[in-house]
């Protein structure tokens, strides 16, 4: 069924890039024209963002772990709720090492065609993740 593959696109992109930091199977699993919707302000949408997002995260969390709870697929939609867990080990967004854990729960949709995410949009508690790393301001938006 085209939807368990769909999924398992998915699991593969957390898995191998998140979570082993295995940057060269983004190249595999995300299509050369891959859109990243939920990229933030300055990072490239295309799976080089997505590589400078691995590579920040996986440094200031070098336990990083993302598990996914749930996935749900229809047609070429697949649908995951995940949690990300970690120790901070090193600066993130100025924030120097606290040596905490810390968990950051996510929502995820992507469009799966040819066995490749062609597009994504990502919704993670990033403010809970800044409280529990005890930052007292957050970071300015970006000058528009």
């Amino acid at each position: 069924m085209q939807t368990e593959a769909n999924k398992a696109v998915y699991r593969r992109f957390i898995e191998e890039g998140f979570n082993q930091g295995r940057l060269a199977a983004l190249d595999e699993v995300l299509a050369s024209t891959y859109v990243n919707h939920s990229a933030p302000p300055g990072v490239p949408s295309g799976a080089e963002g997505v590589k400078q997002i691995i590579t920040l995260f996986r440094s200031a969390f070098p336990d990083f772990r993302i598990e996914i709870h749930e996935q749900v697929a229809e047609g070429d939609i697949v649908s995951s709720r995940a949690t990300f867990r970690g120790t901070h080990r090193g600066p993130l967004f100025g924030i120097p090492a606290t040596g905490r854990q810390v968990t950051m729960p996510g929502l995820s949709m992507v469009r799966v065609a040819n066995g490749q995410i062609q597009e994504g949009w990502i919704q993670n508690d990033v403010l809970g993740l800044l409280q529990q790393l005890g930052a007292t301001t957050l970071p300015a938006p970006p000058a528009s």
